[in-house]
């Protein structure tokens, strides 16, 4: 009885025992990429990705499994292809996330382009609000820090993570460039994120997953995905125009590309902008799937 009640509490006690084993993992990667060249960060984070794919193996059959319901077509060989680049991917990101910090004007020229950005700008004309959807495509979290930089008046808006270290981990590595984070859900979220949007800001959401929100099903990769309206109901509340940014990794340069923005009316429907938002998004991941991060449950069903 004693030994059942012992292993019982080390098992209670075991992810909070992962969670500080991982922080202190991702100090330990922090103090030694911001050390480092990019290149070589880069190089570090893709080798230790690829350890991933071989060690969690839960999650490689889960993502093995969704590159299947995307690419039914795909042979098993070219799915298990796509999810190790997309570890490889993931690890490349977190040591560019824990580089970021030493980004500056310059640096950002040598490592980040733009492409179609006057779609931004043109968003941008007369003062109106920009909701900028992405998804977690590349990595997204350069994308904002690369606007900030930029001197783009750019918000983001964010779920508190579970883990309150890793939240201000995030945070803080944000607001060094001046990106504005947006706890949704919190107290005086609604008011800030109208305030972001009716002062001429853009907004920044990830709006790719399927969470505990308000949803409307869309096409996904030709099968019924519950997806977020809240981010149409907003622009279109606000007369914000909505535009695609994603980002995409190509021999070690980040690519930031804009598309052709949609300006909206208090007449739109939000069921079917967020229609066309999950095009968008199913575009570029058609495009580079290996920077989607497919371990997540998209076409998941939930209860009413």
């Amino acid at each position: 009885m004693g030994s059942f009640r012992a292993s019982a509490v080390a098992r209670s006690r075991a992810p909070k025992f992962r969670d500080r084993l991982a922080f202190r993992a991702l100090l330990l990667v922090r103090a030694v990429a911001r050390r480092i060249p990019l290149a070589t960060g880069q190089r570090i984070g893709s080798m230790l990705g690829g350890l991933g794919f071989t060690l969690l193996r839960r999650e490689r059959r889960k993502a093995i499994d969704h590159v299947g319901l995307a690419f039914p077509d795909s042979s098993p060989a070219e799915r298990e292809r796509i999810v190790r680049e997309m570890f490889r991917h993931l690890g490349c990101s977190l040591f560019e996330i824990c580089w970021i910090p030493n980004l500056d004007p310059d640096k950002l020229a040598a490592s980040t382009r733009f492409e179609n950005i006057e779609h931004l700008h043109q968003a941008l004309e007369g003062g109106r609000g920009v909701l900028l959807f992405t998804a977690h495509c590349g990595n997204w979290e350069w994308l904002g820090a690369s606007l900030a930089i930029a001197e783009f008046p750019i918000n983001t808006i964010a779920r508190e993570m579970d883990d309150s270290r890793l939240n201000e981990f995030i945070m803080s590595t944000r607001a060094l460039h001046g990106l504005r984070t947006i706890e949704r859900g919190s107290e005086m979220s609604g008011r800030a994120i109208l305030q972001a949007l009716r002062s001429g800001g853009i907004l920044a959401m990830l709006i790719d997953q399927n969470i505990v929100a308000e949803n409307v099903e869309v096409d996904f990769f030709g099968q019924p995905a519950l997806t977020p309206v809240g981010p149409a109901r907003l622009a279109i509340r606000s007369g914000a125009a909505a535009i695609a940014g994603f980002i995409e990794r190509r021999d070690g340069i980040q690519h930031i590309r804009f598309e052709a923005p949609v300006f909206t009316s208090r007449d739109d429907d939000p069921g079917e902008l967020t229609r066309l938002m999950t095009e968008a998004i199913e575009r570029q991941v058609r495009k580079r799937p290996e920077q989607w991060v497919w371990m997540h449950k998209r076409w998941r069903k939930r209860k009413p």
